[in-house]
C-alpha cells in the first residue's frame, strides 16, 4: 500500500509516519531525510543537489523527484511507502505518478491531518527543552514539576527551536496551505483522499488512520 501523508508542520507526520512503519513495516520517503542521506552518501542525485544547495538556490522538482525514484526502486515490491513531504505541487504530482507506475505500483491514499489554525500554533510555541539533557516540556500541557527547573537533570536552562515563534508558524501554514491546495483537486477526483482530524491524541489518529487503510 502507498500512501500521502499531508499536514502542515506540527499536525503529527512524523508521528503517524512513525507508527505506520511499526504497526504495517511500511518505510517513510521523507524528502528531507532523503536529501541528507543522499548528499552524506554523495550519490549522483545527492551531489547535484549539494551543488545546488551551495549555490543557495533550491533543489528542483526533478532533482526531488529522482530522489523518490531511486529510493522506491530500492526497496522490496511488497513494502508499502509513506510520502511525507512530497508531493508538494502539481509537477511531482504528475512525477510521482510516473515513478510509482514505473516501480509497478500505484497510489492508494491520501490522508490529510485536519489542524484547528490556532490550537496548532499554541501547541507548537509552547514546545521548549532542556538546553542540558533535551528533556521536552510545553508551556501548559507538560511544564517541569518546578518552574524553571528541568525534572530529569536539574538545569535551570532552557530552549526554544527558532521556528516555533507563532509568525514563523503562521508563515509556515500560509505556505503549506498555498502548495497543497493545486494537488488536491486531481486526487479527489480520483476519490482516494481522506481526511482525519490531526488534533486528536496520538492514538486516536491512528486509529481513525488504520481505519481507512483496512
Amino acid at each position: 500500500m502507498n500512501i500521502i501523508l499531508l499536514g502542515p508542520p506540527g499536525a503529527g507526520k512524523g508521528t503517524q509516519s512513525a507508527g505506520l512503519v511499526e504497526r504495517h513495516g511500511m518505510k517513510q520517503l521523507s524528502t528531507g531525510d532523503m536529501l541528507r542521506a543522499a548528499v552524506k552518501a554523495q550519490t549522483p542525485v545527492g551531489m547535484e543537489a549539494k551543488a545546488v544547495m551551495e549555490r543557495g538556490e533550491l533543489v528542483s522538482d526533478q532533482i526531488v523527484s529522482s530522489l523518490i525514484d531511486e529510493n522506491l526502486a530500492a526497496m522490496p515490491g511488497d513494502q508499502g511507502a509513506i510520502f511525507d513531504g512530497y508531493p508538494r505541487t502539481g509537477a511531482q504530482a504528475a512525477d510521482l505518478d510516473r515513478i510509482l507506475e514505473k516501480n509497478g505500483r500505484k497510489l492508494d491514499h491520501v490522508i490529510e491531518l485536519g489542524v484547528d489554525v490556532d490550537a496548532l500554533v499554541e501547541r507548537i510555541t509552547g514546545r521548549f527543552s532542556c538546553a542540558n539533557c533535551g528533556a521536552l516540556y510545553h508551556d501548559t500541557a507538560n511544564p517541569p514539576s518546578k518552574e524553571g527547573e528541568c525534572d530529569v537533570c536539574g538545569s535551570h536552562e532552557f530552549k526554544r527551536r527558532p521556528d516555533d515563534y507563532e509568525e514563523t508558524v503562521r508563515t509556515r501554514m500560509d505556505e503549506y496551505r498555498a502548495k497543497t491546495a493545486p494537488i488536491l483537486p486531481g486526487y479527489e477526483a480520483r476519490r482516494i483522499v481522506s481526511r482525519v482530524d490531526g488534533m486528536g491524541g496520538i492514538d486516536e489518529v491512528a486509529g481513525a488512520i488504520d481505519a481507512i487503510l483496512s
